[in-house]
């Protein structure tokens, strides 16, 4: 085992936790190597700063981190009518998933308003994880089944991911799995074990860089299970880390609660890829997304360059995007790029105000600033850095 810096600070008094919010299977490892700041997702705890931030990033993008994701809690949907029931909840088409993969997918109400933008992994012909963001899909989905006639059975497993993200993370994954690792597709999923603790392993992640999420099935093997990790990451640079805003505002990947909540539609998104309004199978929300594809939308998700010096970090507050002293939008999540040199943002925006170019005024707390709407995403528009 590495040991890192001692500190004798005991976590619960330097950070005030309680008992009605829970700690990952990898909590104490993350305090030891670390994490000096922690919020809430979930229902967890989740490590949020290991120091400068630009720093995380850089770690990103040169070498490797590794990150405590264990809030991305699994719905494990089993039974004779697992794949029947867990298509009634997105809105993609997913006949053609097959066991072994994984898809990005939305979960929608209703009124087509999205709950979540889970990663869906198939694990077996009627046995599927949905790895959530941070919205409470387990009740959900629950509430669905009481009526809908299905044989399905739906839980939170023990299952706990870490991210292992970077250009470094491949080599890495190798020397803790051997070359077997290297025949892993991206947005495919394999079972693995690493000195005896059960594991899944999908080539994903929310950074957009090469990556891997490492899926832990055993909880009292956390602590062992980063150790290991960090331990063979230390020749290629490996760092503990935090997922990064700055790369995924750069990658236009986009966070539930901030760049989109139960009133957004996933045309608003640019998302409508996502939608199969044509399939046979049923959806939660499919009359509702039919009459928002026929009558269009009135605002969309936009990138901007927001002029002036750079942000001193992401927003925490939705900022009024302004045009000739009217609010047609706001800003959800904007940040300053270093590799960039701009300060970058996602924004949703009335629909006359969305094209390339157009020219809009930022109310931030610090005062008023121009800005001017560009594509997205702003950097890797291929995802070609992932899939490499």
């Amino acid at each position: 085992m590495i040991n890192p810096k001692p500190d004798t600070t005991a976590p619960d008094s330097r950070f005030g936790f309680g008992t009605q919010i829970r700690k990952s299977p990898f909590f104490d490892a993350t305090v030891r190597w670390g994490a000096a700041g922690f919020s809430v997702y979930n229902h967890m705890y989740i490590p949020r700063d290991f120091g400068d931030p630009v720093a995380n990033f850089w770690n990103l993008v040169n070498t490797a981190t590794l990150s405590d994701v264990a809030v991305e809690r699994q719905v494990e949907i089993t039974g004779p009518d697992a794949a029947r029931f867990t298509q009634l909840l997105t809105p993609r088409n997913l006949s053609q998933c097959a066991v072994g993969q994984c898809k990005y997918v939305l979960i929608t109400n209703a009124a087509g308003g999205i709950l979540n933008d889970p990663v869906l992994l198939r694990l077996g012909e009627n046995h599927f994880w949905l790895s959530l963001a941070d919205s409470d899909i387990l009740l959900w989905a629950q509430g669905v089944a009481v009526n809908c006639g299905m044989d399905v059975e739906i839980r939170e497993p023990d299952v706990s991911p870490l991210q292992l993200q970077g250009p470094n993370s491949g080599q890495i994954m190798q020397a803790l799995f051997g070359e077997k690792i290297n025949q892993l597709r991206y947005y495919w999923l394999d079972e693995y074990e690493l000195k005896g603790i059960p594991l899944i392993v999908s080539r994903t992640g929310w950074s957009s860089e090469l990556g891997y999420e490492i899926y832990l099935r055993d909880g009292t093997r956390g602590e062992e299970l980063w150790e290991l990790i960090m331990a063979a990451g230390k020749p290629f640079g490996l760092a503990p880390g935090h997922t990064s805003s700055i790369r995924r505002i750069e990658a236009g990947m986009l966070s539930y609660h901030s760049d989109m909540d139960i009133n957004t539609n996933p045309f608003e998104l640019g998302l409508g890829r996502l939608v199969d309004l044509e399939m046979e199978a049923d959806f939660v929300g499919k009359a509702a997304l039919k009459k928002i594809a026929q009558q269009g939308v009135s605002r969309l998700q936009v990138g901007l360059e927001i002029d002036g010096d750079p942000l001193p970090g992401p927003n925490t507050e939705f900022w009024p995007i302004m045009s000739a002293g009217e609010r047609i939008g706001q800003v959800t999540s904007a940040v300053y790029s270093p590799r960039l040199e701009s300060n970058i943002a996602l924004a949703m925006v009335q629909i006359e105000y969305s094209s390339i170019d157009t020219r809009v005024e930022i109310g931030m707390p610090s005062g008023s600033r121009s800005a001017k709407v560009v594509p997205k995403p702003f950097y890797d528009p291929g995802k070609n850095l992932p899939k490499s």
